[in-house]
């Protein structure tokens, strides 16, 4: 009988995390990584690469279910000559080839871990994106998804093994990096920052919260051949998160009352206008059918992911 698991970026911020909760939960898994240098174990499985002729085969003896993490992911400032072939080629291509063979193998599920730039990057008040929304990715990185989610649907139709598609927001908790480590540093260091009066609506997602939902899916009649947004269920502002951010780090929030129209024209001229749109702009997303659908419910708050991502980094004393 399969029982085993199969999960691609493990070494990653969202892998790592799923492999400990995996573990925890006594169940049988196997991840190749790229490099033995990323894991102590010199008996993990490894892989040269991640794209269309990446060989499979030999791990997908005795693969259940195979929660597809690993990918080529969204950077502020690509260096490469064609982002969007480079994006195509690891999540688009590469994710189709280990498709196509775990289905050869008679995987029985594919969870595949895709991004809410698949349905766009904002949302106006009052609403929030939904499973049935057209898709509307606008950048290298969200098509890519969007692309590999429509293969994937249609591999699942052609070859009948069931797909589970998780679009997460913004991922946050121990080890996370880029923006959201930058707002946590900035706090802990009580730099006054003009977020004072910003007044969008964002969700976001504590990665254990992630994790637990992507192992809810596993052998879930009720999870196959869907596609799932998935949040902590509670949407804060820019300002909102940044003092609830202060709160779990015991320091004072210094935030300044600037209008966000202001902090938009001042990053417009300093050519930073993408991260004055994450910080000021609204993304909403609706994760009622993964709470209804499933009868899941997220087992940690924000307060709680929050403190968990402060203690971490305190416990490491990072600095930028």
């Amino acid at each position: 009988m399969k029982n085993k698991i199969l999960i691609t970026g493990a070494t990653g911020f969202v892998g790592s995390h799923l492999v400990q909760m995996a573990l925890q939960q006594n169940r049988e898994i196997t991840c190749p990584v790229r490099s033995k240098s990323s894991t102590p174990d010199s008996q993990t499985p490894t892989i040269s690469s991640i794209d269309r002729n990446t060989d499979w085969q030999e791990y997908l003896a005795n693969i259940h279910t195979v929660i597809h993490c690993a990918a080529r992911v969204h950077v502020m400032n690509d260096t490469v000559a064609d982002p969007l072939a480079a994006f195509r080629e690891v999540n688009l291509l590469g994710t189709l080839r280990l498709a196509e063979q775990a289905a050869a193998a008679d995987v029985s599920q594919f969870i595949y871990l895709s991004s809410v730039k698949v349905n766009g990057e904002t949302t106006v008040s009052g609403q929030a994106f939904t499973e049935n929304d057209t898709p509307q990715a606008s950048d290298p990185y969200g098509i890519s998804k969007q692309e590999a989610e429509k293969a994937l649907m249609e591999l699942g139709q052609r070859t009948g093994m069931a797909i589970t598609i998780i679009r997460p927001p913004l991922v946050y908790g121990k080890g996370v990096a880029a923006n959201f480590l930058s707002l946590l540093i900035w706090v802990k260091k009580q730099v006054p920052l003009p977020l004072g009066s910003i007044h969008n609506q964002r969700s976001f997602v504590f990665v254990k919260n992630l994790t637990d939902f992507i192992l809810h899916c596993v052998q879930n009649p009720m999870a196959y051949n869907q596609i799932f947004l998935i949040s902590d269920g509670k949407d804060l502002s820019t300002t909102e998160l940044l003092r609830e951010a202060a709160n779990a780090l015991a320091v004072p929030s210094r935030l300044l009352p600037f209008p966000a129209r202001l902090i938009g024209f001042a990053a417009n001229l300093i050519g930073k206008k993408n991260i004055a749109d994450r910080l000021c702009q609204s993304l909403r997303v609706d994760s009622s059918k993964a709470r209804e659908r499933l009868q899941w419910t997220p087992p940690y708050s924000v307060q709680q992911g929050l403190r968990e991502s402060a203690a971490n980094l305190l416990r490491n004393n990072i600095k930028q």
